[in-house]
């Protein structure tokens, strides 16, 4: 017997159900290590995959989410920079300058979109929603304001960043 067996914590049907909706899948992890290697590629930027945001402080009252102390974007992207040393981060607290979010079969859009208010809020200045299904991006600029790619590139005008769609899902 395990000196933890008496502690064991079951997941509600809620936490399963937000667990296998958030669950990647061939189609997300393709996308996303194709959007890492096509991003990597720029020469001012850094992409990080699934880190974590440190969102603790931050009235999360007024968003649609279940998250009190982080939140973690599918793809980051920073200023160019090397790796943390000598200690690792756990909990990014600087804000990234792109999040992307990446819909999975069973994630909706809503939730998602309930994510982009909060990267804003912090000070996020592009987000993009990628939908590996139609093959299309689009890019935020603000909650509000907003175009969808699905021709030859996606372009994020305040960053400077064009990519060829083709890449990204082929």
């Amino acid at each position: 017997m395990s000196l933890y067996e008496d502690t064991l914590v079951l997941p509600t049907e809620e936490e399963e159900f937000e667990e296998f909706a958030d669950m990647g899948s061939f189609n997300h992890g393709y996308t996303q290590t194709r959007l890492i290697v096509l991003l990597d590629k720029l020469e001012n930027y850094t992409p990080i995959t699934e880190l974590s945001l440190d969102i603790r402080g931050v009235d999360l009252s007024k968003f649609d989410l279940r998250t009190k102390e982080e939140i973690k974007p599918d793809i980051c992207l920073y200023p160019k920079r090397g790796r943390s040393q000598p200690r690792d981060i756990l909990r990014m607290k600087e804000m990234p300058l792109l999040a992307i979010e990446i819909l999975s079969p069973k994630q909706g859009s809503y939730d998602i979109l309930e994510k982009f208010k909060v990267y804003f809020e912090l000070g996020v200045t592009s987000c993009w929603l990628v939908d590996p299904a139609v093959r299309t991006i689009t890019v935020y600029a603000a909650t509000d304001e907003w175009e969808t790619f699905s021709g030859q590139e996606v372009i994020d005008e305040p960053l400077g960043i064009r990519l060829p769609l083709n890449e990204v899902f082929d």
